[in-house]
């Protein structure tokens, strides 16, 4: 055998050696047993794949299942504190990616804790997300069982709502200022699976708008999801003239699911479809 035969079967030897060892530190490592999750999504779905009993501490925001309101707050979804979070012990902290600034995952990697941020702005995004929680925790089958939960109901709805109307929704997260769903957030897609049309078309995804910008909209059905009390209506004297509230189609919808980009989703769009057809029974 040439000596650059040898050299290439000895060069692929060692490859395969390395790949079974990186492969056995996978396969061996231990899971997360002390979990933080400063995302009310995020934490929903740690829950809802079962691995709950090792979740330890969560954000002031985190209220889904109701045992996790026993659990330490470690801060908000903004503003985590480290020094209540170190004081926890984790060894994985997750969150939803969002206004979080990196500093804080920074000093959590520099003192050797793993973390898991993703993006949830889609339906796609958010079971991705929830496979990811099911990887880093060694929750792959439950993981993976419910992401195909989701997309069947997700399935069943669309096929439900094909032929319905499609009405013009301006969905509030705020009425002062006024603040909606907008273009490329996951209140949009939401919107578009319950079978309406979103009125924002332009603008970022959760824009403020104006007294005029909205009077131009002219919406068929308002929802007005915002948590505190309060109507659409009492904005201002002139939404009395709008075509929703003509047709008496301002809805309240106090149902924290609908802002949550978690494994609940769907019953937010569950939730949104029932005010924009009423008259269809859905699944």
């Amino acid at each position: 055998m040439s000596l650059a035969r040898r050299q290439a079967l000895a060069t692929f030897a060692l490859a395969l050696v390395a790949g079974a060892c990186r492969r056995s530190a996978r396969n061996t490592s231990a899971p997360p047993r002390r979990i933080v999750s400063i995302s009310a999504s995020t934490t929903e779905a740690l829950f809802a794949i079962g691995a709950g009993p090792r979740v330890v501490g969560r954000s002031r925001f985190c209220d889904w299942p109701p045992e996790v309101q026993k659990l330490p707050a470690v801060g908000g979804f903004v503003d985590p504190s480290l020094e209540a979070t170190m004081a926890l012990a984790p060894d994985l902290v997750v969150g939803a990616q969002g206004p979080l600034g990196q500093g804080f995952l920074r000093a959590l990697e520099e003192r050797g804790i793993a973390t898991y941020f993703p993006k949830t702005e889609t339906f796609e995004e958010i079971l991705s997300m929830i496979e990811g929680l099911g990887v880093h925790t060694d929750r792959d089958a439950p993981a993976r069982a419910l992401v195909a939960a989701l997309r069947a109901r997700r399935d069943v709805l669309r096929r439900t709502l094909a032929a319905a109307p499609r009405p013009k929704t301006l969905l509030l997260f705020s009425t002062k200022p006024v603040t909606a769903a907008g273009p490329g957030s996951f209140a949009d897609e939401m919107i578009a699976l319950a079978g309406g049309a979103n009125v924002v078309r332009e603008g970022a995804a959760y824009p403020t708008l104006s007294m005029e910008r909205v009077m131009a909209l002219d919406p068929d059905v308002i929802i007005d999801a915002e948590m505190i009390p309060g109507t659409a209506t009492a904005l201002d004297p002139a939404f009395s003239t709008m075509r929703a509230v003509r047709a008496r189609r301002v809805h309240l919808l106090r149902d924290e699911a609908v802002l949550r980009p978690g494994p609940r989703v769907l019953d937010g769009v569950v939730a949104i479809a029932r005010l924009l057809h009423p008259d269809i029974a859905l699944p």
